[in-house]
């Protein structure tokens, strides 16, 4: 069945209206209104028509918003009922989607009335409530009470002031829009329509659009200025890499002057010299005339008496200093008879180390026992009467109470070159200066694990350790002032050995050698090849070649100027565990012997080897 139906007619759904826009567009809406566009109304049934009328589902609008609205309405042509009595609205459960859509009865004046009685009763408006319950009948409502939970009206209004600020985020056809979600004032919510309500928003919104324009415009000045900063900085590393490369220039321009002028300084050294041998050549033919005509006087002398000249034998007194001997050359027996031995008698537990004065009879030695002596050796054979009379020691007490510490055992000690002051290292990590009469003169306390090699330099004037704890210190020996801590190894420093008086060498368990210079941050040299701890080095007499033993069963020789070892000395089939120069070759009393280097393993040999050739010269087995 067609009706038509007037804006006045249809007042009761102007909430509807709002909805309908939404699917059938402002336009077509206003018209069915106004009553230019008929709506096609088709008769539906109900089991109690004289409730109210409901419309009962929408259909047939999908995607066509063309198409006529048809709903099915229950005795809506009983025009003898009050119209305005009968309030609907539309709940759409999902804007975005046509299909998913329901008519939902509105609320009824009499259940309004109950509700606004419960508000006006529960926040204490006594008189009020009774007011409008005695006017509205609510005795006479069936709404069963207690089915309506407290604060029920607030709760709903609250809800329909939330569905207002979500519709006023939406479009004008339903649908979402970009930005964020934004909220409004309940007063406003109150007092301004919908219109009003998406107008506030989209001005908020563009007001927020300006402010987050204005902050993208900020950011990227800041990233503007950033990247004029950076290229400031690219400048400024430019103009010093050019200042490094300009003194850098300079100083090879310099190296090149000084390298010149010695080159003329050698030249002129070398005219000086062959002028001294031209004037000895001279010299020596002088004197060869000269023995010349002196030996013809004696011809002629000769000449006249008769003389006989005797030879005298030569006696062979053994072989030279360091002459290299083969275990037969020594005799059928090596070992050193026990009365030979003189036994000093002392220390209460095992003895590590032990050191002979440069300069006297007088012998060092360190413990387990936390103590280190000093013994005075009488002169006379070993064994004699002489020597085995008790021998007097100096005890140096490194912890006064109980002995036996473990923390104080004294790991390494040396003498200065003088032979006056004795330095002594202990496992609590302190490094001690005595006398040679036994008096405590300073105490270096710096390192923080025990401390394992410990040597003056030849000056006298500064004391190198090296520790457990992964580095090595140069002391002032006079104040026990650190002068510098150099931290390079990543594992303990077993060794230490000075080059000259301000630079040294270094070994540790990480299997790399540092040499080291006073005053300098870095390593002047890194050397890397064992492929285990490298337990001892040691510089030849002349500071040019370094000697290392490892627990990889080799000893390696290096040079200051190669990077890569100069020899690898194999032979032993165990761990090194201590090497040794020989007393020879330049820089040393015999400078015309071989130089040789000595390796101990725990093989039970010892092996000397040709440094030149890097090969072994013999090897000696008679220990067990």
């Amino acid at each position: 069945m067609s009706n038509t139906f007037s804006l006045e007619t249809m007042t009761f759904v102007d909430r509807a209206r709002l909805k309908l826009m939404q699917f059938l567009g402002e336009e077509k809406v206003r018209a069915v209104f106004n009553g230019d566009v008929d709506l096609d109304l088709s008769s539906g049934s109900t089991e109690d028509p004289t409730i109210y009328g409901e419309l009962v589902s929408i259909v047939g609008l999908g995607t066509d918003i063309n198409k006529k609205l048809i709903v099915n309405v229950a005795n809506i042509l009983d025009f003898n009922l009050s119209m305005p009595k009968y309030r609907f609205y539309i709940e759409f459960y999902d804007v975005k989607s046509l299909s998913q859509t329901a008519w939902m009865a509105t609320i009824t004046s009499l259940e309004m009335n109950y509700l606004v009685f419960r508000y006006l009763h529960e926040s204490g408006f006594i008189h009020s409530a009774f007011t409008l319950g005695y006017e509205a009948g609510i005795n006479k409502n069936p709404i069963d009470g207690n089915l309506v939970p407290p604060g029920a009206l607030v709760s709903f209004v609250q809800k329909g002031l939330q569905y207002l600020e979500l519709e006023a985020n939406l479009s004008n056809n339903g649908t979402d829009v970009d930005g964020d979600f934004s909220l409004l004032q309940p007063l406003d919510l109150i007092t301004k329509d919908v219109y009003e309500l998406r107008q506030m928003i989209k001005e908020k919104r563009e007001k927020l659009e300006k402010e987050k324009e204005k902050d993208r415009e900020k950011e990227k000045e800041r990233e503007r200025e950033r990247e004029r900063e950076r290229e400031h900085e690219r400048e400024r590393e430019k103009e010093k890499e050019r200042e490094r490369q300009e003194k850098e220039k300079e100083r090879d321009r310099e190296r090149e002057r000084l390298e010149k002028e010695r080159d003329r300084e050698r030249e002129k050294d070398k005219e000086k010299e062959k002028e001294k041998e031209k004037e000895k050549e001279k010299e020596r033919e002088r004197e060869k005339e000269h023995e010349e005509h002196v030996e013809k006087e004696k011809d002629r002398e000769r000449e006249e008496k008769v003389k006989v000249k005797v030879e005298e034998p030569r006696v062979s007194t053994g072989p030279e200093p360091m002459e290299i001997t083969t275990a037969t050359s020594l005799g059928s027996s090596n070992e050193i008879s026990s009365s030979d031995v003189t036994i000093l008698e002392g220390h209460t537990s095992e003895v590590f180390i032990c050191a002979w004065s440069p300069t006297g009879s007088l012998l060092a030695s360190g413990s387990g026992d936390s103590t280190a002596r000093i013994w005075t050796i009488a002169d006379g054979p070993c064994g004699s009467s002489i020597q085995n009379t008790p021998t007097k020691a100096l005890v140096l007490k490194h912890f006064k109470g109980r002995t036996n510490e473990k923390s104080k055992d004294v790991t390494t000690l040396d003498w200065n070159g003088e032979g006056t002051l004795l330095a002594t290292g202990s496992y609590d990590g302190q490094a001690r200066i005595w006398s040679k009469d036994g008096e405590l003169k300073n105490t270096f306390n710096k390192h923080r694990g025990p401390i394992f090699s410990l040597k003056w330099n030849k000056k006298g004037d500064c004391l190198l350790s090296g520790s457990v704890d992964k580095t090595a210190i140069i002391w002032d020996a006079k104040t026990a002032e650190c002068k510098q801590q150099f931290e390079f190894h990543s594992a303990p420093t077993l060794d230490v050995d000075w080059r000259n008086n301000v630079s040294f060498a270094t070994c540790s368990t990480d299997k790399m050698i540092y040499v080291c210079k006073l005053g300098d941050p870095r390593p002047i040299k890194t050397f890397s090849g064992h492929q285990d701890e490298v337990n001892a080095i040691k510089w030849d007499p002349t500071g040019s070649l370094l000697a290392s033993c490892s627990d990889d069963c080799s000893a390696k020789l290096w040079g200051v100027k190669q990077d890569r070892c100069l020899h690898d000395l194999r032979g032993h089939n165990k761990e090194i565990y201590t090497i040794k120069w020989s007393p020879t070759g330049p820089g040393t009393s015999n400078p015309n012997q071989q130089l040789v280097l000595a390796s101990a393993s725990f093989d039970s040999t010892i092996k000397l080897w040709d440094v030149e050739q890097g090969s072994a010269l013999c090897s000696l087995t008679s220990h067990s």
